[in-house]
């Protein structure tokens, strides 16, 4: 076997894993505004409507809301105090990762994110999220090396679904 027909083949095994979805995940805590405040304090986002009170009850949304950009913090796992963090077993990329590491393909990269919002988060949401695995590109040479990209889909929702 050719290392080409090697590497397609080892791709159709990638790819066989997508579409799988995995369980829904719940926030451990609703949205909450001491951990927006600490969101906040961390970013240097001074924004009065995610902080202050009066400032939110009195702008265009009526109360206080949480930055957009914090909606993955909220289903985030715990840290795993004296150990490395785990990744969920049951998330549909974890197979791929595992069969990239065993493969010698041994770092994930962040290479891009697209979000869509439908509204803000408000404080008592309490929100899931449920990912779906979308496409595992074929091997890449990229500016780190080679490499697969892996493409999935987090859908979030809030106590009402």
């Amino acid at each position: 076997m050719t290392d080409e027909q090697a590497n397609d083949a080892f791709h159709e095994q990638l790819v066989a894993q997508v579409g799988r979805r995995g369980s829904v995940q719940r926030a451990r805590d609703p949205v909450n505004g001491p951990a927006i405040r600490t969101w906040c304090d961390a970013m240097s986002e001074a924004n009065p409507y995610y902080t202050d009170e009066a400032a939110a009850a009195a702008g265009p949304h009526g109360g206080l809301v949480a930055p957009p950009a914090t909606i993955n913090m909220w289903t985030m796992p715990g840290l795993v105090m004296g150990g490395q963090p785990q990744r969920a077993t049951d998330e549909p990329q974890a197979g791929v990762y595992t069969m990239l590491d065993d493969a010698g393909f041994v770092g994930v990269v962040a290479t891009n994110s697209d979000q869509v919002y439908l509204r803000y988060l408000r404080p008592g949401d309490h929100l899931s999220q449920q990912t779906t695995l979308v496409d595992v590109s074929p091997q890449k040479q990229t500016a780190l090396g080679v490499g697969h990209f892996v493409t999935t889909e987090v859908e979030y929702a809030d106590q009402d679904g």
